[in-house]
């Protein structure tokens, strides 16, 4: 996988932002989850700072991957679309008092640091943004089971009888 290596302090500090595609392939961890690692990511990171004063990464990453069905275990296209917002933290105390401070299911907080490799934190949000169980709305070669269609009502029957 390219590094793509920033202080992450200094690119909240500046505002920076940086953005690009990436072949699923060079993301290891990822293509070990998948069908199969043919595809790219589209993936965006923006610096600042929170209302409450501290720095955050905006993270966002886009692509089609190919995940087994949990179903029928065949490959399945997925849409991937993924939004976060990182709070970056000096050390792992200073992220508890942050956490309990914003108190915000909505934000994630992390350590920063000033050699963060941006293509890790675009991999670990591919890999959270993963289906738990990927399933086909109805998987290919699914024959409909006889009698599996929706019964007659009893009252139906009855009205008939009138």
């Amino acid at each position: 996988m390219s590094a793509k290596i920033v202080d992450s302090f200094e690119f909240c500090k500046q505002q920076q932002q940086s953005s690009g595609q990436v072949p699923v392939a060079e993301f290891a961890r990822l293509s070990a989850e998948l069908a199969s690692s043919a595809g790219e990511l589209a993936w965006s990171i923006a610096g600042g700072r929170h209302a409450a004063g501290v720095p955050q990464l905006l993270l966002n990453v886009s692509g089609q991957i190919q995940l087994v069905c949990q179903r029928c275990l065949s490959p399945m296209a997925h849409q991937m679309v993924s939004a976060s917002t990182l709070v970056l933290a000096k050390d792992e105390a200073d992220a508890d008092d942050i956490e309990a401070r914003l108190d915000d299911e909505s934000l994630d907080v992390i350590v920063g640091s000033t050699s963060q490799d941006l293509m890790v934190l675009v991999e670990d949000e591919a890999l959270l943004a993963l289906p738990l169980s990927p399933r086909h709305a109805q998987c290919p070669g699914d024959v409909p089971t006889p009698g599996a269609e929706k019964a007659e009502s009893p009252f139906a029957v009855l009205k008939k009888l009138k």
